[in-house]
Formats: structure tokens, C-alpha cells, sequence
């Protein structure tokens, strides 16, 4: 059996008040993983443009280079 089939089986044993807490937290996981998605795709996007302004030599003496 596989775990969604498990968390199904269960779900159907709780009362109606509880089933809407699960369904709560289920939206709530899902847009938090709308928001990671979010954000690692506005982090690839801009990692190209951003190249032109961090890799430059005007300020390469902000670059952090290990001392050890």
C-alpha cells in the first residue's frame, strides 16, 4: 500500500472537523511548496543578469577569498 493510500485510509476514519484541519494543512504544505518553487525559479532567473553586476573588477575587492 502506498503512503497516499494510507493517509486516504485514514482520513476517511476522522470526523468532518478534523478532515478540515488535514485539508488545512495539506493547502498550507502546498503553498509553501508554490513559494519554494517561487523563489528558486525568481533565484535561476536573475542568477544571469546579476552575473554582469556581481563578477565584475570595479568591485572585486568585496569578493570573499578564504585566508586558510
Amino acid at each position: 500500500m502506498t503512503v497516499k493510500e494510507l493517509i486516504k485510509k485514514e482520513v476517511d476514519k476522522l470526523p468532518d472537523k478534523l478532515a478540515n484541519e488535514v485539508y488545512d494543512f495539506i493547502t498550507f504544505l502546498e503553498s509553501k511548496n508554490d513559494k519554494d518553487n517561487f523563489a528558486k525559479s525568481a533565484q535561476s532567473i536573475s542568477t544571469i543578469p546579476f552575473k554582469k553586476i556581481w563578477d565584475n573588477e570595479e568591485d572585486a575587492v568585496y569578493d570573499y577569498k578564504k585566508t586558510f
